[in-house]
């Protein structure tokens, strides 16, 4: 019996981990689109590496470094450059994109 109740509470503990971000949100990349299109097209343009009037993101994670700050392209670089903006980008924050509109931005740019 103490056996069950021991492995029911390691699998309400791991979901709970899970429902609290401990592990990282998988995006959908379908909704990551209307995201862009709704929040950051209008600057950046997805199938192009062209300048609109911020960088065009096509290839977005396949490049060395961000092209305004310089650092690795990576999840955190890249959330953190959403977060914060700078270089003439506005930061958008939790209450302009949520985390999971974040988690789907992410994983739509990592498609282009």
């Amino acid at each position: 019996m103490k056996k069950t109740q021991y492995l029911t509470l390691i699998c309400l503990l791991a979901g709970a981990a899970t429902l609290y971000g401990q592990t990282p949100a998988k995006g959908v990349p379908a909704k990551g689109k209307a995201v862009f299109d709704q929040q950051c097209a209008m600057c950046h343009d997805a199938t192009t590496t062209d300048k609109k009037v911020g960088p065009g993101l096509k290839g977005l994670f396949k490049r060395p470094k961000l092209a305004t700050t310089g650092k690795p392209t990576n999840d955190a670089n890249v959330l953190d450059k959403i977060n914060i903006g700078g270089n003439g980008m506005p930061p958008f924050t939790k209450d302009m994109i949520s985390d999971v509109d974040r988690a789907n931005l992410l994983a739509y740019l990592k498609t282009l």
